[in-house]
């Protein structure tokens, strides 16, 4: 099911499981996952873009492998908050997701996430080849970071 609001998706996800953040791209889809606390992200992986049935069987099987239970698929949103084709092409992709698995899917604004990455990677004096090869993954990073950080946020204040 996709949840457009990460407090119902969190309400959905089962306890002490890992959850993904995508980054997708025309070409490529960066791919990070939670620890099972779900307090920190780490950048796994580039599922370099065939065509859907192939992306998905590949995206599916590598979460499948590390137990991840929950989807945040990063949303390209304009500068200034409007929608464009690349949200447009990640909201269809997620429909088609869903039809897949039963694993939650969620969106987050992912507004600067690529600029914040290269940036980090900059500052880690990455070579520029390098920073091609990782750059989706460490977005991907960022975009599930804010998700989690949101979700604990959530869970802090519902202890109170």
């Amino acid at each position: 099911m996709i949840y457009p609001d990460v407090v119902d998706f969190a309400a959905a996800l089962p306890p002490n499981r890992a959850i993904c953040g995508l980054d997708l791209g025309d070409k490529t889809i960066g791919v990070a996952i939670s620890d099972l606390r779900r307090l920190v992200a780490t950048p796994v992986t580039v599922i370099r873009r065939v065509k859907f049935t192939l992306d998905a069987k590949a995206l599916l099987d590598l979460l499948a492998a590390r137990g991840v239970q929950g989807i945040v698929l990063g949303l390209p949103l304009n500068m200034d908050g409007s929608s464009g084709p690349r949200v447009q092409a990640t909201q269809a992709f997620a429909r088609n997701l869903v039809r897949l698995t039963e694993m939650p899917i969620t969106f987050w604004d992912e507004r600067l996430s690529t600029v914040a990455a290269e940036r980090a990677l900059l500052e880690a004096d990455t070579s520029r080849k390098r920073r091609a090869e990782v750059i989706d993954q460490v977005a991907a990073g960022y975009i599930l970071q804010g998700a989690l950080d949101r979700i604990d946020a959530l869970d802090r204040s519902a202890a109170r």
